[in-house]
This record gives structure tokens, C-alpha cells and sequence, in this order.
């Protein structure tokens, strides 16, 4: 396989974690960077109106300072520097805002060129396209002024998102090459979402009357346009494969599952101290949320990953804590899911310095302030199935609503330096093409539990029949 002289990657989580994408691109940059060097450069939205608040960001302002001179002059805001991840490798923040005042000229051109349907798109679909849009004029001034004609250069999109910037790029430059890669379809999520089956009607769903259905025409129509035009088509699953046949008319090229970097994983000794601290840290959390006594031998689990309800399956992992009948351990589930919330609670950060178990808490979950509290769907549901953390209940939940980066103020351990402190984690999902949770899980040496709907099970099963057949 021909490799490229330069390559580009393009998504929403560069240098900004909203879910799995992130732990997909951040993964593989190690691998990438020793291969491509410097020519392996990636794009991410400019959002934090204070870079240094950014802290996966290192700005370098002498890094390519005369392209960046001249990106300036032609109208293009963006930092320069690198994503603090293993490899290190280049990232381009793009300041994207001045081309808000420019989108219904941006958008009429779409139509025009590409029947890009951008009518009922709301703030959430103008954004990313925005930046979509802007990340492609920004490899266009890269291109023109260090690329010569021999060199080969790819720029890969991730999701909807960034779909914009293979059509700039199509219209503008059509030399540079493109892929487009969905790590889901905009009608999947939505159908799996609103508790509607998804896999056992596929064949019969109309994307055109699902889309107006949902009020997302303006995202299908970019994904079904982006995955159309885009010079190489590829997703992680055959399950996703099958959605985008029937969704965007188009199936994949390529399908390209998920991996894992192994030199991110820690070696015996790192892990068994992890482990240890790990689990201490669970323990004092647990004491100082409910003020009572966690024994040494209590079962620690987790859920975790974006906050959908339904599609990630926190409401079965609920419902099954629920329905465990009398056990004699103790077991803390922890569900590590981020939401809206103002900061680690006081209460929390006093109780873990002055343990008192005189006084104990009942219907306490929170790790940190929760905005919208009595409204949020985990709350709620922990309330409705009566596992409010009484002293008689040997089944005890703590919510963390926060991104384990090692800088929230209550746990203060990063996501993969406290997953080895686990006994099992749980991911129930209903809509999930691909799944790193259970993957990152079992890289980690933890049990894990996933569901057929997962693309990750789907790979593990495509390797034992393989075994099985040889």
C-alpha cells in the first residue's frame, strides 16, 4: 500500500474530547507520527476563547511561521502547535468564526455545486460546517505553499461534522485526496435515540422521512453528500456499513476497525501500583459521597462514555443494579458519564478529609454539581428504582459527571491511570458501531461486558470464527 507524502486528519476532538473519536485519532498518532513525521498534521476546532485553558494544547509560535504569515494575509485564524499526546504530533486549531457573517454564500454555493440541503440546519449544524468549511481552506493555503506536484497528499474527515471541507476541497483543490470516515450514521444515533428498532427494520426505514422526522434533513443530507464525494468511503463496523447502504446509498469502501496503541498500556508493575492508588481513591470518593464504611473487598464497576441514555445503555446498567438480588458484597458502581456540571462539591472535599460515619447519607450520588439536577435522566432513574445508597443496600452508585483527565478535583486520576482499579465494567449499549470502552477495558487486563449491537463484539466473534475455521 502506497503511503502519502503528507496526511491531514480533520475532526471536531482534535485537541477537544466529546466521545470515542478522540480516543480513536489520539491512539493511533503515535503510529502515525513516526511514520509521516511532521507531515502528519491535525485540525481541530479553535473553540477555547483562551488556548491556554486548553490543556491538551501547547502552542509553538514559531512552528510553520511563514505559511502562518501568509495564511493570515489571506484571511485565515488559527494556533499552531502540538496535541500533547504520545507522538506529539502537529495540530492546527482553527479560529473559524470570522466566516459566520459569509454562511448563506457559503451555504448557496454548497447547493449549487453539491444540492447540499442547509435549509433547516440549526446553530448545531451551521458551526461544524463552519469549521468543516475553514479547515479546508486552511489545508488549500498549506497545499499551495509547501506542496509540489509530486508529492501525495490525503486529507482524512471524521464524521458530518467536517464533511464540508471534502466539498471545499473537491471544488477548490480536487488533487489533494479525501476520505471521509463515519464512526456512525445522523439516522442511526437518532432511531437508536428515540427507542425506535433500528436493525430489525434497516431494510424497510426511509432516510429521506426519518430525517424530516427528526428535524435532522440538514446533517443527513452533508453525511450523504460528504460519503458520495469523498475519494474513499470508510467506517469501523459492518453493522455501520449496513446503515450507510441504507442511509446514504453508498456503502464503504474500506471498513476500518478500531485499534489500540500498545505502548499506552502500562506495563505489570505501573499497572499493579494504579491499581492500588486506583482503587484507595474509589474508596475514599465512595465514603466521603454516602458517609459510610466501603469494605476492603468491595466489587468496584463502572460504566462509562458519552451521555446517551438510551444508546449507551446507562438505563439497563441501572436496571440491572437494580435488580440483583440480596448479595452479602458490597458492590460500588461507579458511572462515569460527563455532563453539564460547576465544579467538584465542597461537601465531598471535606468529607474526604474528616471521615465521619455517624451520620449517614442516603440518595447522594454526585461526585460534582450537576446543572438541571432534578431533571437529569440518571438521577431521576436512580430515584425511580429505589437505590438511593441506604445503609441496608449492599449496592452503591456514584455519578462523576466530569472527564476523567486527571484534573476534575474530586478523583483527580486520568481515565486510562484509574480504569486498572476496576473489577468489571459494563457497556450495554444499544446503538454502538463500534465500542472503545469494552476494548480500552480488556487492553487494561478488566473484564468487560459488552452486547451483540456492538461493532467491537462483532470483530471479537469475526476472530473466533476465523479460529475456529483453521
Amino acid at each position: 500500500m502506497t503511503k502519502p507524502d503528507y496526511l491531514f486528519e480533520v475532526s471536531w476532538e482534535v485537541c477537544n474530547k466529546v466521545g470515542g473519536i478522540h480516543t480513536v485519532i489520539a491512539s493511533k498518532a503515535l503510529t502515525l507520527q513516526k511514520t509521516l513525521k511532521d507531515n502528519y498534521i491535525l485540525i481541530g476546532p479553535g473553540i477555547w476563547q483562551d488556548i491556554e485553558g486548553n490543556a491538551e494544547f501547547e502552542e509553538d509560535n514559531n512552528l510553520l511561521l511563514q505559511w502562518k504569515q501568509k495564511a493570515r494575509s489571506e484571511g485565515l485564524d488559527f494556533k499552531i502547535g502540538r496535541w500533547k499526546i504520545p507522538g506529539k504530533p502537529i495540530a492546527i486549531l482553527v479560529n473559524f468564526s470570522s466566516f459566520f457573517e459569509k454562511k448563506d454564500k457559503i451555504f448557496a454555493e454548497f447547493w449549487e455545486k453539491f444540492r447540499l440541503d442547509s435549509i433547516s440546519g440549526g446553530w448545531d449544524y451551521i458551526e461544524p460546517v463552519i469549521f468543516g468549511y475553514a479547515s479546508g481552506k486552511v489545508i488549500e493555503s498549506y497545499y499551495r505553499f509547501f506542496i509540489s506536484s509530486k508529492d501525495t497528499i490525503l486529507s482524512q474527515f471524521h464524521e458530518w461534522m467536517t464533511g464540508s471541507g471534502i466539498l471545499y476541497l473537491k471544488e477548490r483543490v480536487p488533487q489533494i485526496a479525501t476520505a471521509f470516515t463515519t464512526h456512525a450514521t445522523v439516522l442511526g444515533r437518532a432511531i437508536a435515540g428515540n427507542n425506535l428498532p433500528l436493525y430489525s427494520e434497516l431494510n424497510k426505514l426511509d432516510a429521506n422521512t426519518l430525517a424530516k422526522q427528526f428535524n435532522i434533513q440538514a446533517k443527513q443530507s452533508l453525511e450523504k453528500i460528504a460519503a458520495n464525494e469523498a475519494d474513499v468511503f470508510t467506517t469501523v463496523s459492518e453493522l455501520t456499513n449496513n446503515e450507510c447502504k441504507q442511509f446514504l446509498e453508498k456503502p464503504v469502501d474500506v471498513i476500518t476497525p478500531n485499534g489500540f496503541e500498545k505502548n499506552l498500556l502500562p506495563d505489570d508493575k505501573t499497572w499493579l501500583t494504579q491499581r492500588i492508588i486506583g482503587r484507595k481513591k474509589l474508596k475514599t470518593i465512595t465514603q466521603a459521597i454516602i458517609n459510610q464504611p466501603i469494605p476492603e473487598d468491595a466489587l468496584f464497576i463502572n460504566i462509562s462514555g458519552r451521555y446517551e441514555f438510551k444508546n449507551k445503555g446507562i438505563d439497563l446498567f441501572i436496571e440491572a443494579l437494580n435488580r440483583i438480588e440480596a448479595t452479602t458484597r458490597t458492590i460500588v458502581a461507579f458511572i462515569l458519564v460527563p455532563a453539564g456540571h460547576a465544579g467538584p462539591r465542597l461537601e465531598i472535599l471535606e468529607r474526604i478529609h474528616y471521615e465521619n460515619f455517624d451520620n449517614p447519607i442516603t440518595s447522594c450520588y454526585l461526585t460534582h454539581y450537576l446543572f438541571n439536577k432534578d431533571t437529569d435522566p440518571i438521577i431521576q432513574r436512580l430515584f425511580q428504582s429505589g437505590l438511593n445508597n441506604g445503609t441496608n443496600q449492599n449496592i452503591k452508585v456514584i455519578f462523576s459527571p466530569v472527564y476523567l483527565n486527571g484534573e476534575d478535583g474530586i478523583i483527580n486520576i486520568s481515565y486510562y491511570n484509574l480504569l486498572p482499579a476496576f473489577d468489571l465494567t459494563i457497556y450495554p449499549s444499544y446503538y454502538e458501531p463500534w465500542g472503545y470502552t469494552p476494548l480500552e477495558s480488556i487492553a487494561f487486563k478488566i473484564p468487560t461486558i459488552t452486547t451483540s449491537l456492538a461493532g467491537f463484539s462483532h470483530w471479537v466473534k469475526s476472530l473466533r470464527d476465523i479460529e475456529n475455521n483453521s
